[in-house]
């Protein structure tokens, strides 16, 4: 037996047992279970959820820093920390980890299994490539969430740039740990051109199974946000570059510390303030994939 044909027999004894389950279950609670798809589709709109409530904070802690309120801007690491330490921490904590996991998953189908059926051209690799990528970020910060929870009420909220200098120590300790560090800062500062781009020409209509008024209406958030997040990471790219020509980790910053180069420059605070507004935009919108993104299945899972 080939290897192939191993993975295609193993893929029909899973569909054999879980069929095999569902009915034993379906008996033993007298109503029809969601099939597979309704899961999955679940699991991605909870995923989008959470991503919605991580960068939709981020922003409006930019803001409120902007504005004097607070100290220091965060990014996603710093608002998790944040989260933590709110009254019922430990719920929500748990549900914004259920969430983040959930959306690694629908990343796994789309960039594996491809679910969003795009195919093997070299621009659908390259996507699904990123889409791949954003899965292990996001698998990192869903981890870091349940690594928490034995830490709620003792915790302090920073920007991540501990974490962001231990990761490069990390990469810088590895054989050409200094050009690999340079090679992943030149790919952030192309993530971020490559947001920017996307904000102004992405065809974000096609992402939403919504009526053409809500799709109007919804599309500038998306548009905002794609170019504020790019914004952020050039500085981001730029610094993990440095820090591997000059062999320092210590050079390398995260998302959060991004935010406060922008608001170290000229008329900074509102280059804070309008990048925030964007980033709460960002969140926005994956709010609104919550609700209405075109949630399709890869080809290999069928109905049962």
């Amino acid at each position: 037996m080939t290897l192939t044909q191993a993975i295609a027999e193993s893929r029909r004894f899973g569909e054999r047992a879980a069929r095999r389950l569902g009915r034993r279950m379906e008996r033993l609670t007298g109503r029809s279970l969601p099939s597979i798809q309704t899961l999955l589709e679940w699991a991605a709109r909870l995923g989008y959820g959470a991503r919605g409530f991580v960068y939709f904070n981020v922003g409006l802690v930019a803001l409120l820093t902007a504005m004097g309120l607070m100290g220091d801007s965060v990014g996603a690491g710093g608002i998790i920390e944040l989260t933590a330490g709110q009254p019922f921490g430990r719920v929500w904590l748990t549900l914004l980890g259920v969430g983040l996991w959930m959306f690694v998953l629908w990343r796994v189908l789309q960039s594996v299994a491809d679910a969003d059926h795009e195919g093997w051209s070299l621009a659908a690799i390259g996507k699904r490539a990123g889409q791949a990528l954003s899965g292990v970020f996001y698998g990192i910060l869903a981890s870091s969430v349940f690594e928490l929870m034995d830490e709620v009420g003792e915790i302090q909220a920073d920007d991540g740039g501990a974490e962001a200098q231990q990761q490069a120590y990390t990469v810088m300790d590895m054989p050409y740990g200094d050009w690999l560090l340079i090679g992943a800062g030149l790919f952030i500062i192309g993530m971020g051109v490559g947001n920017i781009i996307k904000g102004m020409r992405g065809d974000f209509a096609s992402w939403l199974a919504c009526d053409r008024k809500t799709c109007e209406r919804v599309v500038p958030l998306a548009r905002a946000g794609y170019a504020a997040r790019g914004v952020v990471y050039l500085p981001m790219g730029i610094f993990v570059v440095l820090a591997g020509l000059n062999t320092r980790a210590e050079e390398a910053r995260s998302f959060g510390a991004s935010l406060d180069v922008l608001q170290s420059q000229p008329y900074g605070a509102w280059i804070l303030g309008g990048t925030g507004l964007g980033i709460m935009a960002f969140g926005a919108f994956a709010l609104v994939e919550a609700r209405w993104r075109r949630i399709r299945m890869p080809h290999d899972i069928k109905p049962r």
